[in-house]
Formats: C-alpha cells, structure tokens, sequence
C-alpha cells in the first residue's frame, strides 16, 4: 500500500493521469501474458480484499504505472477506458501479444508527429493501445 501512496506523492508538479489498474479474471494469467509481451516483473500486493500485482516502477522515470487488479468490482471489458503503453518497437510487442494469445484490434498506424498507435485485445478481454514514439 506504501508503494501506491509513493505513486500518489512522488511530485507536486504532475501530469493528470498518476496511476492506472486494468481489471482480471485471472490474475496469474495476466501476469504471464503481460510478462511474454512486455518483460514485465510484478510485485504482488492485496489492496482493500482485492488482489493486484502491481507494474514495474521507476520513480525517476517520466510516466506512471499501475496494477493488474482482480475483485468483485474489476471488469474486464473493451468498452471502457482505453490506457496506452510504451512500446519500443509496435510491430515486435503486436507479435508477442499473437504469440501469448491476444489478438489485434487495430493496426500499427500513423499517429503523425507523435508516432505510432496500436491496440489489441489482453488475456483477459481489455483493449490496451500502444505508442511507438519517433525516434529524435
């Protein structure tokens, strides 16, 4: 819980977005997904009777992080809010999400002078978008 707090305090001068949770059905199966795709190591955390394993985080690092939360009021869905996720490379992480059972909901496309966007579809039936940003 301490770690949540962090997120919370970690600037006075901040951004809107300060953390983030998509909902599971199956926790173990999402981290396994989000670890084949993305690398990710979770920490494991139990958050008002609700189970979470929380992202990676790196307090100097521009950016927020959040959790893969499973509870009564997690619901899993493609309808709701739509969080992005770096990716270095789209067109590699858009393989990775094939090969661990994902599936592509929108294609690497042109977002002009901010990059490229993709979204596909999560273990557990969240739509998750990607950023590729340009190299400077």
């Amino acid at each position: 819980m301490q770690r949540i707090a962090e997120i919370f305090t970690m600037s006075k001068l901040f951004n809107p977005g300060v953390y983030f949770e998509i909902p599971v059905t199956n926790l173990e199966r999402a981290e396994q997904f989000y670890t084949s795709v993305f690398g990710f190591k979770f920490e494991k955390a139990s958050i008002h009777d609700n189970e979470m394993a929380l992202f990676p985080l790196d307090e100097n690092a521009p950016g927020i992080s959040g959790a893969l939360a499973k509870g009564e009021i997690y619901k899993p869905t493609k309808d709701g809010t739509l969080i992005y996720l770096k990716s270095k490379k789209i067109d590699e992480t858009l393989k990775r999400v094939i090969n661990s059972g994902g599936t592509i909901l929108f294609p690497k496309t042109s977002n002009g002078e901010w990059g490229f966007v993709a979204e596909f579809e999560d273990s557990e039936g969240n739509r998750i978008g990607l950023l590729e940003a340009l190299e400077s």
